[in-house]
């Protein structure tokens, strides 16, 4: 039996095409994954981004799905967004062939059932790799057949149904599709809209010609932020390689963290749903528990990860979700992720008053923070627990371990340290009043982490 498991990850499937990933095996995902579902719908949506060897692989997978007898709604091009919106307003499971923003050498299957609800590990990932690894059996009944079908109209309408922009104030907006699904999808839900587009590498290009398509990596937004400078423009926005997830510079042309942007929407959401439920990883910004409680919200704190989110969303029926990554998550999006809809609600924000976004999103920005570092070391748990006795022994700490580590001081500052599921890393992450105490921080339990 072949080993699946350095491809089947946590929340979908992923690797190098040619070496892990090829049409045949691809195939056999797609039945298994029509038997997983076959149940609970007689067809699969498909979509697929622009790397190129995601229509073959997606034609395969389309293969394997109609050999079990089930019918393929295939509609093409698609960010992983619209791929959702198909599964949600469709109500079919669906499969999106990419692999998000790594290089252009993977490709990968992101799997969900009817209404976008998500197939992780313990949610029918598993299943399928065991049905692969052991076998697709067979079927004599009837093939299904594939139509095609465009909802790119569609899924534009229903966000702009969502966010109303028809009142705001002209805006010129930089946006920078890394060469992803972004070039795709901005000029069909931007048209129309009071904003001048002025576009950033919208051609398609799974090589990523310019620069890597994942916008958390300070490099590769240098391009957009000089380009906001250049033109004078009110915002700039980076999609990454699947335009799920998006990160928004300000007229300055400096980052506005993922935190301050959850807690914006936030605050919108709960103007249309007062007292509604907010959902936040345990990697966001304490500002913005603190915001959802001051505009009469519930914030909920939960582990990271898309899965987590989505499950918490569904048990507390919250109205909104909002992680470090730039990840967030809509319940008018069937709990689904969608960068667009996070930049259409900046944008409505912004085009609303007169001031700039820099002086806007201050007002959601309470605290410093340093990002994401990342340590390699031998020993995980060794380290972690190292971590935990240097400073559980110290007065008036406070420590938790629903994901990783993560450390209350006295005063205010906290980190979280987790470890990576793939890789032999450690992640850590600090926030505190000011830069200087975040960099104390950080060397401080980075001198135990690298010892």
């Amino acid at each position: 039996m072949p080993d699946l498991s350095g491809i089947v990850k946590a929340y979908d499937i992923r690797g190098v095409v040619g070496e892990q990933l090829d049409a045949a095996l691809v195939r056999d995902f797609g039945a298994a994954f029509a038997l997983l579902i076959k149940p609970e719908a007689p067809s699969v949506v498909i979509g697929h981004d622009m790397r190129d060897s995601s229509p073959s692989l997606a034609a395969a997978f389309a293969d394997g799905v109609t050999s079990q007898g089930l019918d393929v709604v295939s509609i093409g091009l698609a960010s992983t967004d619209q791929l959702y919106f198909a599964s949600g307003s469709l109500n079919l499971p669906g499969a999106m062939f990419t692999a998000s923003h790594n290089p252009a050498k993977y490709n990968g299957i992101k799997l969900c059932r009817a209404g976008a609800s998500p197939v992780g590990q313990d949610t029918g990932l598993a299943e399928i790799r065991d049905t692969v690894e052991q076998g697709v059996p067979g079927f004599e009944g009837q093939r299904g057949t594939v139509t095609e079908r465009d909802v790119l109209a569609d899924y534009a309408a229903y966000l702009r149904k969502l966010v109303d922009l028809s009142g705001s104030r002209p805006l010129k907006v930089v946006v920078d599709a890394g060469n992803g699904m972004g070039g795709h999808t901005v000029p069909t839900v931007f048209a129309g809209l009071p904003i001048e587009i002025v576009p950033m590498y919208f051609e398609l290009d799974g090589s990523f010609p310019n620069h890597e398509a994942n916008p958390l990596d300070p490099a590769n937004i240098v391009d957009l932020q000089a380009k906001v400078r250049e033109v004078g423009a009110d915002a700039g926005i980076a999609f990454d390689g699947d335009a799920d997830r998006c990160f928004i510079v300000d007229e300055r042309g400096e980052p506005v963290s993922p935190s301050a942007i959850t807690a914006l929407v936030a605050v919108r959401e709960l103007a249309k749903d007062p007292g509604g439920t907010i959902i936040h990883n345990l990697i966001t910004s304490k500002g913005v528990p603190e915001i959802v409680a001051e505009h009469g919200g519930k914030p909920v704190r939960t582990r990271v990860g898309h899965s987590f989110i989505k499950a918490e969303m569904a048990r507390t029926g919250a109205i909104f979700g909002g992680e470090h990554s730039a990840h967030y998550y809509f319940r008018d999006f069937w709990r689904a992720d969608t960068g667009m809809l996070a930049a259409l609600h900046v944008l409505a924000a912004l085009g609303e008053q007169s001031g700039p976004l820099s002086e806007l999103t201050s007002a959601y920005s309470r605290y410093a923070a340093s990002g994401e570092i990342n340590s390699t070391v031998d020993d995980q748990v060794a380290k972690m627990m190292a971590v935990k006795d240097t400073f559980g022994a110290r007065s008036g700490v406070e420590i938790d371990e629903l994901d990783g580590l993560t450390v209350q001081l006295p005063g205010g500052a906290w980190f979280n340290l987790r470890p990576s599921n793939t890789e032999p890393l450690l992640r850590l992450n600090v926030e505190a009043a000011n830069a200087e105490a975040v960099q104390g921080l950080v060397d401080e339990v980075l001198a135990i982490i690298r010892s």
